[in-house]
């Protein structure tokens, strides 16, 4: 499926975590690509031509090739331009960083989602989902005592991979997440969201249409 536009082919959602992870990998490189906004409740007939999965992010190259994982999205971003080293971190290997990322995508998604969705999950126990995904955050608050980021002195691959949803469990029960002896995982969220890069894939985008003009992202400077 070649394209013949000039830029690679962005669909993204602006509040979607999984979105959120290919625009932090992509802003972050200063590659730059056509961002088409996709509404989940009334999808565009060429984005469902284009994502197999119809979910967002869905990234169309200009090789034709089509990524709908959204740490495909970021590697490939990252494997072209790596400008502050995510790929490389201070500490540990990009195997481990892969293997936690793991860990976010699979059990913490899993119960994150039965404590945020309970009545799309009837069988689920929210209370005790909600345990489940904080035994794991806990754990990383551990590791966040050690250093100020996953993996070392400076941010990688898996802290920005990991935040969007960091943000996404905490903003269920903010109250209650503030209230937990976790002032480190509380710290990162915290910098996180008032921070320039945060700001900077979150500006507000209509939903596309076929007859728009092209939107860049990230916008020239």
């Amino acid at each position: 499926m070649p394209t013949t536009a000039a830029l690679p082919l962005l669909y993204s959602f602006r509040r979607c975590p999984y979105a959120m992870r290919a625009r932090l990998a992509i802003a972050e490189t200063g590659l730059q690509v056509e961002l088409r906004e996709i509404v989940l409740r009334d999808k565009a007939p060429e984005f469902l031509a284009t994502s197999p999965s119809a979910t967002v992010p869905c990234l169309l190259t200009r090789d034709g090739e089509v990524m709908d994982e959204s740490l495909d999205i970021m590697l490939w971003a990252l494997r072209q331009r790596d400008p502050s080293g995510w790929l490389s971190p201070e500490l540990g290997s990009l195997d481990e960083m892969l293997a936690l990322i793991t860990e976010v995508d699979g059990p913490f998604k899993r119960h994150l989602d039965r404590f945020k969705y309970d009545t799309r999950y009837p069988e689920a126990n929210a209370s005790v989902e909600r345990e489940a995904a904080a035994v794991f955050l806990r754990g990383i608050n551990e590791r966040l005592a050690i250093s100020p980021w996953l993996f070392g002195n400076r941010a990688s691959l898996a802290d920005y991979a990991f935040l969007p949803f960091l943000r996404q469990f905490a903003n269920v029960d903010r109250a209650w997440f503030d209230s937990e002896p976790w002032p480190q995982l509380i710290g990162l969220l915290q910098a996180f969201e008032t921070s320039a890069r945060f700001g900077s894939i979150m500006t507000k985008y209509a939903k596309w249409q076929a007859d728009d003009a092209v939107v860049v992202f990230p916008e020239p400077s």
